[in-house]
């Protein structure tokens, strides 16, 4: 069983050491801890200090693209070094990383594909009023998106099994924390949840500049991901919506127009008619997006095979017996 520790950072030479000191490298039922590092194209010495500091692998992006990819590289990467489970971790040190074995404790038991490690939000101290009540909220949001039951829905501490890392496509620009559990729930993936640490703060987040700014981009992450995952509901609904908004004033019409007023009320028809083209439009993109989706589906699957063959070679000639050159005679 090989587990490797991915750390994705972006300028983390300050925080990285205390990061990689608290990450255990002997955990019962795990055979072999590695850790990798993903430099999202730092301008300060990260790259160097986690190889000063021993780090079994280093990935570096040559400039920033944000920490969705460079979460998606991490994940590429521990797959192709063999990794069975895979634990992300930030690089600020916000995590524990001696919550590490709880973590990865129910995918080792089979329990689950995915464990997001719960920070107890409402017990943070740096939380204000405020910042708790809209993670209880968002978080609410994601889980019935998801069908997940996962109380800390934006936590980047995550144990994900193998086949799951197979299976995820993380297309998101912006973060993977929501994308993630999305997929997860649509793809009939065990989502669990552990109670973890966390350490004091060190710095402001880098993902985000502002609250207004992390609630519009998460907001459209989840409309996108549901979208893509549920188009035909999606639509269905809003489609529904707008012919029962045109029904009212086509309905208004028709009262009027049997009163003998109607030539009156014309406007109320043209605007009726409107919205009900408008409705069915809706309804038709949203049969449109179902046969796109079952066309992802099949390029989804397409690529869970062709990660398996790349791994399975890899794995093949990792063991691969190094041949001599010089031979007795």
């Amino acid at each position: 069983m090989k587990l490797i520790v991915q750390i994705p950072c972006y300028n983390e030479e300050a925080t990285l050491p205390e990061t990689l000191a608290a990450i255990p490298r002997s955990i019962p039922g795990v055979d072999c801890i590695e850790i990798l590092v993903v430099d999202d194209g730092s301008t300060d010495r990260t790259a160097a200090v986690a190889r000063s500091l021993g780090v079994d692998h280093v990935v570096r992006h040559i400039r920033n693209q944000g920490l969705a990819r460079a979460f998606r590289t991490g994940i590429d990467a521990c797959l192709g070094l063999g990794a069975d489970i895979i634990v992300n971790t930030d690089a600020d040190n916000q995590y524990q990383g001696e919550e590490i074995p709880r973590l990865i404790e129910p995918v080792l038991r089979g329990e689950a594909d995915i464990v997001v490690g719960d920070r107890q939000t409402q017990t943070l101290r740096h939380f204000s009023p405020a910042k708790r009540l809209l993670q209880r909220l968002g978080s609410s949001v994601v889980r019935r998106l998801s069908g997940t039951e996962v109380p800390d829905a934006v936590s980047g501490f995550r144990a994900i099994s193998r086949d799951a890392a197979m299976r995820l496509n993380i297309v998101s620009p912006f973060s993977y924390t929501i994308e993630m559990l999305i997929q997860a729930g649509n793809r009939q993936l065990e989502v669990a949840s552990v109670p973890v640490g966390t350490n004091p703060v060190t710095r402001k987040s880098r993902l985000f500049h502002s609250t207004p700014q992390f609630l519009g981009q998460s907001g459209a992450t989840m409309v996108r991901m549901y979208s893509m995952y549920r188009p035909l509901k999606t639509f269905f609904l809003i489609g529904f919506a707008i012919l029962l908004v045109g029904a009212v004033p086509i309905i208004r019409f028709l009262f009027f127009y049997f009163s003998g007023d109607g030539a009156g009320h014309v406007q109320s028809l043209v605007l009726g008619g409107a919205l009900t083209v408008i409705g069915f439009l809706v309804l038709m993109i949203g049969l449109t997006a179902d046969l796109i989706n079952f066309n992802r589906q099949l390029i989804e699957l397409t690529l869970e095979k062709v990660r398996k063959l790349e791994s399975e070679g890899a794995s093949r000639e990792a063991n691969r017996p190094v041949s001599g050159t010089n031979r007795g005679t």
